[in-house]
């Protein structure tokens, strides 16, 4: 089983809420699953974020954490300010996590809802 993540582009705070109370539901079910999601509010906000640099970095952490963002700089050949900047954003974002000290994803699968 893959740790996933659901970006959603646009809803409103109705679709919060439809998740809230799905998730709620799962519960009193005995399901205890977490299903984590990233909204952002249009495909300019997630495209501000998810450039496709950004989207290289995200896909190698994936498969290859890495020590520290010197040494995904090096791994990446890129600039370690470029580097920084990107992983920062991805960070904010909650694709990345540099918790335990080294630079990975925060899942190894993605999975998007467009709300028209």
């Amino acid at each position: 089983m893959s740790d996933q993540l659901k970006i959603r582009l646009g809803g409103d705070l109705g679709d919060d809420l439809g998740d809230f109370i799905k998730a709620w539901k799962r519960g009193e079910g005995g399901d205890f699953h977490q299903e984590r999601i990233v909204a952002f509010e249009s495909w300019a906000a997630l495209a501000s974020i998810l450039t496709t640099q950004r989207y290289r970095l995200l896909r190698h952490v994936s498969s290859h954490p890495a020590r520290s963002v010197n040494a995904l700089a090096g791994e990446l050949k890129r600039q370690y300010r470029r580097v920084h900047a990107d992983v920062a954003a991805l960070e904010r974002a909650g694709l990345i996590d540099r918790s335990r000290g080294d630079v990975r994803a925060t899942a190894d699968r993605l999975t998007a809802e467009v709300v028209l």
